[in-house]
């Protein structure tokens, strides 16, 4: 029979070696959430890929068949952006949304992935009709 500060041992090094693997199998699913201007002045992330977040700027947006073209903006950095597809259906000029891809060496991040990004705030829907009051 195994002590008790052997078992504890035992449970301690299963416990450090899940999560080693857990995090070795995540490290190349991460992708990490950039703004324009932090993309722009570091040289790395055009070899990586990363999540790009701002405002779509207002009269940016193009469309030329299957490709869209934008530019996200953040503290008055801005960065174009190009996609093949279409975007999601909420996705608007002067509203939020996050891109996922790679800066080119044109200085055009290559978007594959559009999100729209929501805010974190929830309001209810007021109702259609609203219900009387029930005064006696």
């Amino acid at each position: 029979m195994i002590r008790r500060p052997g078992r504890l041992a035992l449970v301690a090094v299963l416990l450090a070696g899940g999560g080693l693997l857990v995090t070795s199998v995540l490290r190349d699913t991460l992708t990490y959430y950039r703004t324009p201007g932090e993309v722009l002045t570091d040289p790395a992330a055009a070899r990586q890929r990363v999540r790009l977040g701002g405002e779509v700027v207002p009269g940016s947006l193009r469309h030329d068949g299957d490709l869209v073209v934008f530019r996200l903006a953040d503290a008055g950095r801005q960065v174009t952006v190009r996609q093949h597809g279409v975007p999601p259906e909420t996705f608007r000029e002067g509203e939020d949304a996050v891109v996922e891809g790679r800066l080119g060496t044109d200085g055009v991040f290559d978007a594959d992935q559009v999100l729209v990004r929501h805010g974190n705030e929830y309001r209810p829907s007021s109702p259609a009709h609203p219900e009387p009051s029930d005064a006696r």
